[in-house]
């Protein structure tokens, strides 16, 4: 009989918090009501913990659980990658009896279709969707979905500087988008799923508004003038956008409970500096309405 060295005891017996696999690649299809499934090239992150009188996880049984429970759950499009990343994190406990804590995560890039501002030519674009599940063997646990959306920024303390020097030198910029420096952003919105789903066409939605414009894969010139014009009509600091974000979370989700958990992030990749600047908030739904009451 071949021994099972992940079950002999270590030399130093210290727990570990986080063990497992990371980049497993997965078809997944999600019906979203409509003639056919979404189709998700998705990519899995799986953790459990380690005692401290076991010398290692036996990993194979986390690819074992990912398939086992894929290809069971997928066998027909899933109704919504919360539900699939629960049942991952429970066939994950259930095949690790010594664990007490399982992690899943779940990476996904979903295709959108939209439209042109001007010309209405029809366009793709790539936003990035996630799910992370926190389970314990008690059946505790924390859901969170979340999305990454690309767009674009107009910086507003250059345009005032611009706006000053101009009238300086008596030059009339009323109702004259003014030049300045702009950046290609990054908004993150994360949520935590508590009885309801979380809709996410709606977290994509407030993400987007929360810049100063879209960006699109293909303009014609019509569409370049007036994404520029949106733009520069519109600039906002990287703070200014997750206060947009944390905004556009409370007036769409009114049904939430208070103690909802909300993360939402802003990176923009500046165009006159060799760095990024980036704003944070994590709160909880109630406090975000007493902010903004």
């Amino acid at each position: 009989m071949l021994p099972d060295v992940q079950l002999l005891k270590p030399e130093i017996p210290v727990r570990i918090n986080r063990v497992g696999v990371k980049g497993v690649k997965k078809l997944v299809e999600v019906d979203v009501g409509k003639s056919r499934p979404i189709i998700l090239i998705s990519t899995f992150d799986i953790f459990i913990d380690l005692p401290p009188d076991l010398k290692g996880a036996n990993l194979s049984r986390n690819l074992e659980a990912i398939y086992t429970t894929l290809e069971k759950a997928t066998e027909k499009p899933v109704k919504g990658i919360e539900a699939l990343c629960i049942s991952l994190a429970e066939e994950v406990l259930r095949k690790h009896e010594y664990a007490e804590v399982a992690e899943v995560t779940m990476n996904a890039e979903l295709i959108v279709r939209k439209r042109t501002p001007v010309t209405k030519l029809r366009t793709d674009e790539v936003v990035n969707i996630s799910c992370e599940v926190f389970m314990s063997k008690e059946g505790k646990r924390k859901v969170f979905v979340g999305v990454e959306v690309v767009g674009a920024t107009a910086c507003p303390c250059a345009q005032e500087l611009m706006k000053a020097k101009l009238l300086e030198e008596g030059i009339d910029v009323r109702n004259i988008p003014l030049p300045t420096h702009n950046q290609r952003g990054r908004a993150t919105i994360k949520v935590e799923v508590k009885d309801k789903p979380i809709r996410l066409e709606e977290l994509i939605k407030i993400a987007k508004a929360s810049m100063s414009s879209e960006v699109y894969e293909l303009l014609k010139r019509e569409d370049e003038v007036e994404v520029v014009r949106r733009m520069h009509e519109n600039p906002k600091f990287v703070e200014d956008c997750v206060r947009a974000m944390a905004k556009g979370i409370v007036d769409r989700f009114r049904d939430l409970p208070d103690d909802t958990l909300i993360y939402l992030r802003q990176e923009n990749e500046e165009s006159i500096h060799p760095h990024n600047v980036v704003a944070e908030l994590f709160s909880t739904l109630g406090e975000l309405r007493r902010r903004l009451n």
